[in-house]
């Protein structure tokens, strides 16, 4: 019984990807994925006790997919290259919105409320906490290896002071707060453009904006003193 539901809550999911990629986010809704799966809607119900519950678990399968396909571009090097690594995983993760559009867009482009109480973390959270550390993680190791250059943090502003300091505390990092407000400095810049490039914010001047994306690898690895190299063709 219990393989059972679990099959039907996976097919419930693929079924409202489908529809995610074929009609955009309007078209997921309870009573569509009960019509492709010949099901009634209150039946689906019984799966997901509303349609943010649902949305909550599609993006929950979306964080862990691609969270999954950036760990293993990592870790097809060897850790004694921290510089590559970074570069496999931004990649990968660049290739797969690309591969993915809706996927990504639904992922990123609002929030959706959980389900569950203020003061618990929905497995959606949980998930993204997981895509965040990919890249938290390993630039905590290369400033363990070997700290590289920050602004000092006497020189931020009280507020970024501020916020630095409780976000450090939340993440548990070993980056100090300076490091991290310049790894978030750098992650806006990375991920700002990777999603105008998925929303196709900048058509009306770039037809192929893997060289500008390779442009803030560049300035990605020289601001954490790593090593940039090219993509191989």
């Amino acid at each position: 019984m219990k393989r059972r539901r679990q099959a039907t809550l996976r097919e419930i999911r693929t079924t409202a990807r489908h529809l995610l990629r074929e009609h955009g986010p309007t078209g997921v809704t309870v009573n569509a994925v009960a019509r492709e799966m010949g099901m009634s809607g209150p039946a689906v119900y019984r799966y997901y006790v509303s349609h943010d519950a649902l949305v909550e678990a599609i993006i929950t399968d979306f964080y862990q997919e691609l969270t999954s396909t950036m760990l293993a571009a990592r870790d097809t090097c060897s850790p004694e290259l921290p510089g590559r690594r970074l570069l496999l995983t931004c990649r990968a993760m660049r290739a797969w919105a690309i591969d993915h559009p809706s996927e990504f867009s639904w992922m990123f482009a609002s929030p959706v409320m959980s389900a569950v109480k203020p003061d618990e973390e929905s497995p959606r959270q949980q998930a993204g906490q997981q895509f965040e550390s990919v890249f938290l993680d390993q630039l905590a190791d290369v400033w363990k290896q070997a700290p590289y250059p920050v602004p000092a943090f006497d020189d931020l502003a009280p507020s970024i002071q501020l916020q630095m300091n409780e976000y450090s505390a939340r993440t548990n990092t070993a980056l100090p707060p300076e490091a991290l407000h310049l790894f978030l400095s750098s992650w806006i810049k990375l991920y700002g453009l990777l999603c105008m490039e998925i929303l196709r914010q900048l058509d009306f001047a770039y037809s192929d904006l893997e060289p500008v994306f390779e442009e803030n690898l560049y300035e990605l690895c020289a601001m954490h003193n790593l090593t940039y190299e090219p993509p191989s063709k």
